[in-house]
């Protein structure tokens, strides 16, 4: 069957190669926007569901956690039962689930079809890179076309507040979901028209018990997150928490240490090079995500802009990402990881210093000037980080492991989402909206902190003769 399936691949021209790269890639736009343009409408969305704002980090987190957590599994199964199967199941699911959305009358429902919402992502983000890994046999068409796939993934998580904000400022919050149906309609009708069945020739057997403790472990401590500000800190039901979560950790090592075929192997860890690119992953997204929320609350909430006002601003940060991505590309072919890794993390501290700065001048008027050059930075460390990262996840490793690697370094990519969104949600949550600007001063200390590790993580990825080397 499978080598059928091959010979479908084989046949296609360049021209049908390059629309199933479009097909894809349309895809994962949408998983990406879906991850950004509802941070610029909560305000919306909590006043127009009636829902308390501090717990509004939950409509992004309830996305990224299952999303997160899914995305390997999501991978065996395509390889298992057919890429374009479960790519177009995918589409189904996300479909269904932005309606769902867009027609939610509480806070509870909302979250529940956003649940959904991630479960349909995680099967069209590593779905489709295998699709189109799959098509494009040629090296060099590979890698021009993994670096677009890099590329649109860029645009569309910044592309999100921008957006976010123009169609709340035409329609209202609920076209933020609506948006997502004629896109998943015109998706499918090209999946099944130009995308060959494809299958893995090597199927991963399902990790059943590693797949519930992760969704558990991530789950648990995104609520700590996001609850904990309403709870109390130090309330006996987050000691609690805080208790079960560790124990779900130490259960879900164990598990996978046993286990032939695990989710995610401990082992993977001992290498310096594999664990440095998941903590820059997270590191990376972490301060991206709480920069996107809070600024944006705080433009709205404290100075009163409107939605469209507050993503416009955002798009300077767009616009370096995007350029940045290729360029990043570029240097580590050239030079290796180390030093577009050191020049995002040393970009992600001056954009906090710079967010400090704009920021606490917040009671005399808000430092526009300054802020957007902090968007800049920020947007440039995060086009810088993303391919370095991705390199030194995975060339440290055997060949036959770059899969599991890469699947681990998406995984720590979303974490770091909703660890971000948790914790830009509590800082916000803590205070009342005459004090978001003196409330939120911790988060740009985070947000450099998070440069600061990733300028520790170049000094664990490889030189560039062990790059080239390893690419030749």
């Amino acid at each position: 069957m499978s080598e059928t399936m091959v010979d479908q691949a084989s046949e296609l021209n360049a021209r049908q190669r390059w629309t199933v790269m479009v097909v894809c890639a349309l895809a994962l736009f949408l998983v990406g926007l879906d991850t950004t343009i509802v941070t610029i409408g909560l305000p919306q969305i909590a006043a127009g569901v009636s829902a308390d704002p501090g717990r509004m980090a939950w409509v992004i987190d309830a996305y990224t956690v299952v999303f997160a957590s899914l995305l390997i599994t999501a991978g065996a199964l395509a390889d298992r039962f057919g890429r374009r199967r479960v790519f177009r199941t995918g589409l189904v699911v996300f479909g269904l689930a932005s309606l769902a959305c867009a027609v939610a009358p509480s806070l509870g429902f909302l979250i529940v079809a956003r649940l959904a919402q991630g479960a349909g992502a995680s099967m069209l983000s590593p779905v489709a890179l295998a699709i189109v890994v799959n098509v494009m046999r040629d090296p060099a068409e590979r890698a021009r076309a993994i670096g677009v796939w890099g590329a649109v993934f860029g645009l569309s998580m910044a592309a999100g507040p921008v957006t976010g904000g123009a169609l709340i400022a035409a329609f209202d919050w609920r076209a933020v979901f609506w948006i997502n149906l004629p896109v998943v309609g015109v998706a499918l009708l090209l999946v099944a028209a130009v995308v060959p069945e494809s299958r893995g020739l090597r199927v991963r057997r399902l990790d059943i018990p590693g797949q519930l403790l992760l969704v558990l472990l991530l789950g648990g401590l995104v609520a700590l997150l996001i609850e904990g500000p309403r709870l109390g800190w130090l309330s006996p039901v987050v000691i609690v928490a805080y208790v079960l979560v560790l124990v779900v950790a130490i259960v879900f090592v164990l598990v996978e240490s046993r286990s032939r075929e695990p989710l995610i192997a401990p082992s993977l860890f001992r290498v310096a090079s594999f664990t440095g690119a998941v903590l820059g992953a997270v590191a990376i997204f972490v301060a991206f995500s709480l920069t996107l929320l809070v600024t944006t609350v705080l433009l709205q909430e404290g100075s009163g802009r409107s939605a469209l006002a507050a993503g416009a601003l955002t798009l300077p940060m767009a616009v370096a990402a995007t350029v940045f991505a290729p360029i990043s590309g570029s240097l580590v072919a050239r030079v290796g990881p180390r030093l577009p890794l050191l020049g995002a993390g040393v970009a992600v501290v001056a954009a906090g210093v710079c967010l400090l700065i704009a920021l606490s001048v917040w009671g005399p008027g808000l430092n526009v000037p300054l802020l957007v050059v902090g968007y800049v930075l920020l947007g440039v460390g995060v086009g810088l980080a993303n391919a370095p990262i991705t390199n030194t996840a995975v060339s440290g490793l055997p060949p036959d492991r770059a899969g599991v690697a890469g699947g681990t370094a998406s995984t720590a990519r979303q974490l770091g989402t909703a660890l971000g969104v948790a914790l830009g949600g509590s800082l916000v949550a803590q205070s009342a909206p005459e004090d978001l600007a003196t409330g939120t001063l911790a988060g740009w200390l985070v947000v450099m902190l998070c440069g600061g590790i990733l300028i520790l993580v170049s000094r664990t990825a490889r030189p560039a003769t062990s790059v080239r080397s390893a690419q030749g």
